[in-house]
């Protein structure tokens, strides 16, 4: 693994504004997701993900439309 000099540690980091950071987090992000698919998801994370899609199959409710959730959460107080 190669080895970056000047990637700053947390004290630096800590002198960056929030939204300097999480456009720093942004951008860590953006440079991983066309790797995505080399991320090794843990067998608990798969066996998590099985027990919520069974959850959801045997309890009948489709939920709601996505459209319908963002439309109410612009609309929350």
């Amino acid at each position: 693994m190669a080895h970056v000099t000047s990637i700053p540690k947390a004290p630096e980091l800590a002198q960056l504004s929030l939204s300097d950071r999480l456009d720093l987090l942004d951008e860590v992000w953006a440079s991983i997701a066309p790797e995505a698919q080399n991320i090794p998801v843990p067998p608990w994370h798969v066996a998590e993900v099985e027990e919520e899609l069974a959850a959801m199959a045997a309890d009948g409710n489709p939920g709601k439309p996505l459209e319908q959730v963002i439309a109410e959460l612009k609309h929350k107080p």
